[in-house]
C-alpha cells in the first residue's frame, strides 16, 4: 500500500472531525491447532498460553496507533480457530465437560488480554457433525451463560454444499435457549451463517480459518456517517454520479483502514490479513446505514424501493474498496443490523418489517442482524428464518446470518434494551404460521451450477 499523500490525509481528519469515520475492529486471528490436546486441562493451559504469548501486546499496540494516526478504533478483538477443530480428541471422551473447558479458557485469556470479545466457539455443520461439532452445539448456551466475551457461532450451510437442515433445528434450539438462559442478551453474541468468511473481524461470527497463518490482523472498517454526509453534500444527482462518489469515499475510507491493519501487525510481528469494507452502523444519530438509503431516495427505510437503494450502496462501496485494496476480505458489503443502527431501529417501528428486511438481505450482508422478536417464537419460526437466510445464501453464494434475539416476556413493540453499542430496538411482529418442514431429516442440495 502506498503512503497517504497530504490531501488524503487532510481528508481523513476531517471524515474523522465532522463524519464519524472510525475504525470499527482491529480483529487478531490465532491458529490453536497446535494447542489441541485429550486432556481438558492440558488444552486450557496450552490456549491461555498462546494467547497471552501472540495476543498479549494487542491492546496497548492499537491504542499507540490510534493515537499516533488520529482515527479512533472502537473494538480490539480475537478470533480463533474453530472449537469444534480443538476440543474434538478431547471430547471423544469428555465431551461437554471439555467443551465448556475451552469457553472457560478462551473467555479468561481475553479479559487478560482485555479485548472486547473473542470469537471462535464455532461448529461447522453444513455438511455434518463430528464430535467436537456436537459438544460444541451442545454447550452453545451453558457457554455464553457462564461467559462475558465469547462469541459462538455455528455454520448451517454452504454454497458447495447445500443447507443442512437438522443443523439449522439445532441452531435455533441453542437461540432459544440461550436467550432464556441470558435474558435474550446472550443471543447477541450468537450467529447462524452460510458461506461463512474465514477472516473476518465482526463478530459474532469471525473465526479464523484453518488455511491462514499461524497469526494474523484483519480489519473492520465503519464510516456509514461519511457515506451519508457525502450523499447529503451532492444534492440531487443522477445516480451515475451518485454511486461515483460512494465509490469514491469507500475508497478513502479503505485505505485508512488498511493503514491500521498493516501498522498494527507490523508492531506485533504477525502478517497483515485483510480490511473487510463492510459498513458497519452504530446506535450512534448520523450513523447509520438506514439513513444513506433514505439520503439515496426513501421517505423511511423498508418502503419499496429499499432493496434497490441498497443495492445501488453496495455495488459503489465494494468496488471503491476493491480499488483501494487488494487485501479485501470478510463480508465486504454492509450491515443492517436493527438494533445497532438507530435508524434501522426507527423504521422497525415505521415501514420495515422482517419480511422486507429478509429481501433486503439478498443485496448486502449480513442477513437478519441484532433483530428482536417475542420470547414466546417457537423454535420452528427461528429455524425457518435461519433456513431462509441460509437459502439466500446458496443461492446467490454470498455470506448470510441470522442473529436474532428472542426477549423474554417482550411482545411486538415493545422496545427492548441490550445497551452500549448493541443498542435498542423494537421487538418485530413474527408471523403466526409455523414452517412444519423440519419433521424432515437431512440437506437441502446447493442449487445446479450455472
Amino acid at each position: 500500500m502506498g503512503r497517504l499523500d497530504v490531501e488524503e490525509a487532510v481528508e481523513t481528519v476531517e471524515m474523522v472531525r465532522r463524519m464519524n469515520l472510525d475504525v470499527r475492529a482491529v480483529t487478531l486471528g490465532v491458529s490453536l491447532l497446535d494447542c489441541a490436546s485429550p486432556d481438558p486441562g492440558e488444552l486450557r493451559e496450552r490456549v491461555v498460553g498462546k494467547l497471552l504469548d501472540v495476543a498479549g501486546d494487542l491492546v496497548e499496540v492499537v491504542e499507540e496507533v490510534e493515537e499516533e494516526l488520529g482515527v479512533p478504533i472502537v473494538h480490539k478483538r480475537i478470533a480463533v480457530t474453530p472449537c469444534c477443530l480443538i476440543v474434538a480428541p478431547a471430547a471423544r471422551e469428555l465431551g461437554e465437560e471439555a467443551a465448556l473447558e475451552l469457553a472457560d479458557a478462551l473467555d479468561e485469556a481475553a479479559g487478560e488480554v482485555g479485548v472486547d470479545f473473542i470469537g471462535g466457539y464455532t461448529a461447522l455443520v453444513y455438511d455434518g457433525f463430528t464430535t467436537g461439532d456436537e459438544a460444541i452445539l451442545d454447550t452453545i448456551p451453558e457457554a455464553l451463560e457462564r461467559t462475558e466475551r465469547l462469541c459462538a457461532s455455528v455454520v448451517v450451510a454452504d454454497e458447495r454444499y447445500g443447507i443442512n437442515m437438522e443443523a439449522v433445528k439445532r441452531a435455533a434450539e441453542a437461540v432459544k435457549e440461550t436467550a432464556e438462559r441470558t435474558d435474550g442478551l446472550g443471543c447477541a453474541r450468537l450467529v447462524a451463517l452460510a458461506n461463512a468468511p474465514e477472516n473476518t473481524p465482526f463478530m459474532a461470527g469471525a473465526f479464523h480459518g484453518v488455511g491462514q497463518p499461524d497469526a494474523c490482523v484483519n480489519v473492520g472498517i465503519s464510516g456509514p456517517g461519511v457515506v451519508r454526509a457525502v450523499i447529503e453534500e451532492l444534492g440531487d444527482v443522477d445516480f451515475r454520479t451518485l454511486h461515483d462518489e460512494i465509490k469514491r469515499t469507500a475508497f478513502k475510507i479503505t485505505r485508512v483502514g488498511e493503514l491500521v491493519g498493516r501498522r498494527v501487525a507490523e508492531r506485533l510481528g504477525v502478517e497483515f490479513g485483510a480490511v473487510d469494507l463492510s459498513l458497519a452502523p452504530t446506535p450512534e444519530e448520523g450513523d447509520s446505514v438506514a439513513e444513506i438509503l433514505e439520503g439515496i431516495g426513501l421517505e423511511s427505510c423498508g418502503c419499496p424501493g429499499s432493496t434497490a437503494a441498497l443495492h445501488l450502496l453496495m455495488d459503489a462501496v465494494k468496488k471503491g474498496g476493491a480499488a483501494a485494496t487488494s487485501r479485501h476480505g470478510g463480508y465486504s458489503e454492509a450491515f443492517i443490523p436493527v438494533s445497532e443502527d438507530a435508524g434501522m431501529a426507527r423504521a422497525a417501528r415505521e415501514a420495515l418489517t422482517l419480511e422486507k428486511l429478509e429481501a433486503m438481505t439478498a443485496v448486502c450482508s449480513v442477513g437478519i442482524d441484532m433483530v428482536v422478536i417475542p420470547g414466546d417464537t417457537p423454535v420452528e419460526t427461528i429455524a425457518g428464518i435461519i433456513a431462509d437466510e441460509a437459502a439466500i445464501g446458496v443461492a446467490t453464494g454470498k455470506p448470510t446470518a441470522v442473529r436474532i434475539i428472542p426477549a423474554p416476556g417482550k411482545e411486538p413493540g415493545d422496545e427492548f434494551e441490550l445497551g452500549g453499542l448493541l443498542g435498542k430496538a423494537p421487538v418485530m411482529d413474527v408471523s403466526d404460521y409455523r414452517p412444519t418442514m423440519f419433521r424432515r431429516r437431512g440437506r437441502v442440495p446447493p442449487k445446479f451450477p450455472r
